[in-house]
């Protein structure tokens, strides 16, 4: 099994990088999972007998890495649900994207449709998505930005900016062009905390590896 990065614990919440293409939650393909993952770790850490209960309160794309808090008891969960739909949790993304965005900044605001084939298109019927932007750098033809996701809608980030013509850095899905690692990384959330209520914030940036070479972040962005 995968060595967990957390960056947080006690007895209610657990924060934890997901590695890239490591899924969110068990599905069809039967593949290793993160909520599989986190169980085991605290099933072994604390001697648990029987089933351990962890509520998964939001998710990321298989491909996608970064961080997610997950919920050690069912009124944590609750709560931290509730905060995602009263937008008081807030989640920041770093993506590289292909061309140069020529705005610094912007909102992009589309209506977005699941389809059956598991693709989101902009369609006219589908959910209102909402995104904020800034561009943090540019070069050979590639623009890293840094993303306010307003809304979570299915593969919200990556259909908004390939269809405005940039598409994501290695997004096999919607830049079938490009087979390498999709450059999309979750690298902050800030969320109260479900019993405190203190605001809490953890940030991780990417691995210099692949297409983040290009670049020099920093934690403050």
């Amino acid at each position: 099994m995968n060595k967990l990065n957390i960056l947080y614990e006690d007895n209610h919440i657990i924060v934890v990088e997901k590695e890239p293409n490591i899924l969110s939650q068990s599905d069809i393909t039967k593949d290793m999972d993160l909520l599989t993952m986190v169980k085991a770790y605290i099933k072994e850490k604390y001697n648990k007998p029987g089933n351990v209960y962890l509520g998964l309160v939001h998710r990321l794309d298989r491909p996608v890495g970064g961080l997610m808090v997950f919920a050690k008891t069912s009124k944590a969960a609750k709560r931290l649900s509730e905060q995602i739909k009263n937008k008081e949790f807030s989640k920041y993304y770093l993506a590289i994207i292909d061309n140069n965005i020529k705005e610094d900044n912007g909102v992009f605001k589309d209506k977005l449709k699941k389809l059956d084939n598991g693709n989101t298109i902009v369609s006219n019927d589908g959910k209102e998505s909402i995104l904020e932007y800034n561009v943090l750098d540019r070069k050979d033809n590639k623009t890293l930005v840094r993303i306010n996701l307003l809304t979570g809608r299915h593969h919200q980030i990556r259909v908004q900016f390939s269809s405005r013509g940039y598409p994501l850095v290695g997004d096999q899905r919607y830049n079938k062009q490009d087979k390498k690692q999709i450059c999309l990384y979750a690298y902050k959330i800030c969320f109260n905390h479900p019993t405190t209520k203190k605001r809490l914030e953890f940030s991780k940036l990417p691995d210099k590896k692949g297409s983040w070479t290009l670049f020099t972040m920093s934690k403050n962005v």
